[in-house]
């Protein structure tokens, strides 16, 4: 089974393409340009180095939300147009579970953060086992308290990922109970190959979609949605 992964949830944009348990290639830049810049050269690039026959292709992979409203609608737009163009089918890979996966096998709990502004982090709490990942607390969007609260609970060792470890490392230090640590550069971001290889899992448990049925899952309204509701409400 061959799998093409993208990811673009957040300031990272990557694509991977997996064949079975064989990484063949991925390109990853975490760098100040746009989503719409980068994506689809970086395919192209990734392309022409392996001489990929995209007829040979068997399903797309996105990391289907939440994160950045603009990184998912950018993503979610390219791979359904991949998708339809190819006649491909999707798998949508929850962000916070493609993040918490580069962790695979990790005696700790694992923690992904991602900052979502307003004092909150995309989250939530996985574990692994020889049957797999398992999913304690599925992705949610909460406070920090509450995140560190819950792990306190459980007690147990925990590794924190993710791009919201440098926005909340100093509330960790001050109020995490448990012992815990944090990924190295290598596995703390978004990966497009961590995605696609757990997209083998799902197509092996059937969980795939049409490539126009696909959208993301944002978990939380936008601004702009936020403020229209706002003032709907306020002009009664």
């Amino acid at each position: 089974m061959k799998i093409l992964g993208l990811d673009s949830s957040g300031l990272v944009a990557s694509v991977a393409i997996v064949e079975d348990d064989n990484l063949l290639a991925e390109y990853t830049v975490n760098y100040k340009k746009t989503h719409s810049q980068t994506l689809l050269p970086m395919l192209d690039e990734i392309a022409r180095m392996t001489e990929l026959d995209f007829s040979t292709i068997d399903a797309i992979a996105i990391a289907g939300g939440p994160g950045s409203f603009t990184g998912l609608r950018i993503g979610s737009a390219t791979a359904k147009g991949l998708g339809l163009a190819w006649k491909k089918p999707l798998v949508q890979i929850p962000t916070v579970d493609g993040i918490a996966y580069n962790l695979y096998g990790s005696r700790d709990m694992v923690c992904p953060l991602m900052d979502a502004r307003r004092e909150q982090a995309y989250t939530g709490l996985y574990e692994f086992t020889p049957e797999g990942m398992g999913i304690l607390l599925p992705q949610c969007a909460v406070s920090i308290e509450e995140i560190l609260g819950n792990i306190n609970r459980m007690g147990r060792p925990v590794v924190f990922l993710g791009d919201g470890v440098p926005v909340f490392r100093g509330y960790i230090s001050e109020n995490c109970k448990v012992p815990y640590s944090f990924a190295p550069a290598h596995l703390n971001k978004q990966r497009a190959a961590a995605v696609a290889a757990l997209a083998c899992t799902y197509c092996k448990e059937g969980k795939v979609q049409t490539a126009a049925s696909h959208s993301p899952e944002y978990l939380r309204l936008s601004q702009a949605e936020r403020e229209r509701l706002a003032k709907g409400q306020a002009d009664g």
